[in-house]
């Protein structure tokens, strides 16, 4: 393992082993490898994916050469799928690579359990009634599917996956776990040893902030009848008081603890967005729950049980100004702590695996630690099949977009790539995509994105000439600069979805390359 350790170095700082091994394991299929389906595999391919099945039923022409990296004029009158994929295949001798000279269009019509092999299928320049299909066949055979399109200066990417959770979402910032307000009787009881009004200036500025925060909590709900600072005033003078309190002015340890203050604010309990996921009705476990449903009903009962309204601690405190025993000793109460919330929820998992009737050792000791560790941070995230969306808008927030100017031109690129498959239907080529004049297309794609939007509901809502001229004008061309864009935000997605780390994006996102801009729409 030493030589994919030393490759994979970087990456590894970042998704763990775990999520190496999860990629590694993944079979990926690529329908259509023009420029966006090239770039997209290019960087699951350096990433180590365990292998890629590339599906294209076109050869490489001319025109193909200035747009995708992955040919040279050797391959022209040759498969592209066997030329992206010989390409591919250099990059990474690690990976398990094949084509398969076929349209994609083909395979979802005539061979839909074809798909059922894959982890994930990443399906880019599909027409609409292609994508709908495909993503019911996908939903059904239980397998990932992101779409991704580029189409002159815009583009989009979505996510289609009936549920996905998260246990190490990561997020970006987040309030250590450190319990100040709501300590438990061994943190009580190791702040009781400290006397803040030691006369001894060496050990003053060296009590941990954590020890400060707990003693000096304790005095304020004591002459502020039980109640935590909440006003903008109080916790004015909370911060006054922990100043007060300083003897010297370089005591590190007070600046930490005035700065750290705010962690004594926070509401105790848990967050609403935890609440949510423990109130849904996944947790009501049958034979088909997942592990990750199993943890979370176990999680629930601690919280109602031993955890007293709180989740299973984690554990790890931040570094301060301290004295290393003192430090070391703290940081062993709140290991001890973790361990023992741990522990509790084990039995718990335990005993819910043997009532569904599975193996109890089922869920790893190494996972339930995971999961605790992060259980205030979990996510589930679940994505509106793609027909629904079409057939079944959200109508106010099609028009709140429309109507934002901030979200404007990516719903209207949202609408016109719609417009454009349907006019493709009608007349048999893309707007503006053979030369001459374009006054015809531009009429044709203005009525065309009017009745997608008496579709959506939207009717006597327009969309700015400027825009629809701007359709016509890429004629349906991917732009490499685009596709290695939208590859690059597919390829980041599939990787939150096969390593299960990060959140993966909720809704439809739109690169608007004229303004250089990315929007998310929620419909």
């Amino acid at each position: 393992m030493a030589e994919p350790k030393t490759k994979y170095d970087r990456q590894l700082r970042i998704w763990g082993e775990q999520g190496q091994s999860a990629l590694e394991k993944a079979s990926v299929c690529l329908l259509n490898c023009g420029p966006t389906g090239s770039e997209t595999l290019k960087n699951l391919v350096l990433g180590g994916i365990g292998s890629i099945t590339v599906i294209d039923g076109s050869k490489v022409e001319v025109g193909d050469l200035g747009n995708n990296f992955m040919l040279d004029e050797s391959c022209v009158g040759e498969s592209k799928a066997k030329s992206v994929c010989a390409f591919l295949q250099e990059l990474n001798d690690a990976v398990k690579a094949k084509f398969i000279e076929e349209y994609p269009e083909a395979l979802i019509e005539m061979n839909p359990p074809f798909f059922s092999q894959f982890t994930l299928v990443v399906a880019t320049q599909l027409g609409e009634e292609k994508m709908i299909k495909l993503d019911r066949i996908c939903r059904e055979a239980n397998v990932m599917l992101i779409f991704a399109r580029s189409y002159g200066l815009t583009g989009f990417v979505r996510i289609s996956v009936k549920e996905h959770t998260v246990v190490e979402s990561k997020p970006d910032h987040f309030l250590d776990d450190l319990r100040l307000n709501n300590p438990w009787p061994e943190l009580r009881k190791f702040a009781e040893t400290f006397d803040l009004n030691v006369p001894d200036p060496v050990a003053h500025k060296h009590t941990p902030y954590v020890v400060i925060l707990i003693k000096m909590s304790e005095e304020w709900t004591n002459s502020h009848g039980g109640s935590l600072p909440s006003t903008r005033e109080e916790k004015r003078e909370f911060k006054e008081l922990l100043k007060s309190k300083m003897v010297a002015i370089d005591e590190d340890n007070y600046k930490e603890a005035i700065e750290a203050s705010f962690k004594v604010f926070a509401p105790p309990g848990i967050s609403s967005d935890l609440q949510q996921i423990i109130n849904d009705s996944s947790v009501e476990l049958s034979s088909t729950s997942s592990d990750f449903w199993v943890m979370v009903a176990a999680l629930k009962e601690f919280i109602a049980t031993e955890g007293g309204g709180e989740a299973p601690l984690e554990g790890s405190i931040p570094d301060m100004t301290s004295s290393t025993e003192r430090y070391v000793n703290l940081q062993k109460i709140y290991q001890a702590k973790a361990e023992a919330d741990c522990l509790a929820i084990e039995q718990r998992v335990r005993n819910n695996l043997k009532k569904l009737g599975r193996e109890p050792e089922s869920i790893s000791k190494a996972t339930i630690k995971s999961f605790c560790r992060n259980a205030r941070k979990l996510k589930v995230c679940r994505y509106r099949l793609l027909e629904d969306e079409f057939s079944n808008p959200s109508v106010p927030d099609i028009q709140k977009y429309l109507t934002d100017e901030d979200y404007s031109v990516a719903m209207g690129f949202y609408i016109l790539l719609r417009a454009v498959d349907r006019f493709a239907a009608n007349y048999n080529n893309y707007p503006g995509e053979f030369d001459g004049p374009m006054d015809e297309d531009i009429s044709r794609l203005k009525t065309t994105a009017v009745s997608v939007l008496n579709d959506l509901g939207c009717n006597g809502s327009t969309l700015t000439e400027d825009l629809i001229n701007e359709m016509c004008r890429f004629g349906a061309a991917e732009l490499h600069a685009v596709a290695a864009f939208i590859g690059g935000v597919a390829s980041q997605e599939v990787i939150k979805l096969i390593t299960k780390q990060f959140v993966p994006m909720c809704g439809t996102f739109i690169f608007n390359g004229i303004d250089h801009k990315s929007q998310l729409l929620t419909l």
